[in-house]
């Protein structure tokens, strides 16, 4: 079961980049454009939601649980968290940055629903949007990170 739950945690940060660019992109030319914004603009900004709190949920079990989670495993004796760049990043830098990720793509379909003027509610949530796949991007464990690097597709 715990290598399922990390290979869908790992598979669907495929799903949240794609929705993220298209959330980002959506809300970029509905600002830029004047655009009115619609159900449609609704629904993407939504999905995005929803799939990155499905991958904080799997994240979260995996921080804590998983095979290498603060509950579930005992670091060999004499490792520091912060001195070995494994458990540092899986067991801080990694979780911090996505919850501070997920945070700013709730708030940015959060705009979805405020009565704002439409060109600063996609110039506001472009922005969170933007800022959320940037810390998305910097801190997924890409194949080319030495000690940390994850492959590109689960099982792989």
């Amino acid at each position: 079961m715990e290598t399922g739950l990390l290979h869908l945690h790992n598979l669907l940060r495929w799903v949240i980049l794609l929705l993220l660019v298209l959330s980002t992109f959506n809300s970029y030319t509905g600002w830029k454009k004047g655009r009115t914004f619609s159900a449609g603009d609704r629904k993407i900004w939504l999905f995005t939601m929803i799939a990155s709190h499905l991958t904080l949920l799997l994240g979260l079990y995996q921080w804590l649980a998983g095979r290498y989670g603060l509950l579930s495993h005992e670091r060999p004796e004499g490792v520091s968290m912060m001195k070995n760049p494994f458990y540092r990043y899986y067991q801080l830098e990694h979780p911090v940055n996505m919850i501070i990720a997920i945070l700013l793509v709730t708030l940015a379909y959060g705009m979805a629903k405020k009565p704002l003027a439409d060109a600063v509610k996609y110039k506001k949530a472009f922005w969170l949007f933007l800022i959320a796949l940037v810390l998305i991007l910097i801190r997924m464990p890409w194949p080319f990170l030495p000690e940390v690097g994850r492959p590109l597709l689960p099982g792989m």
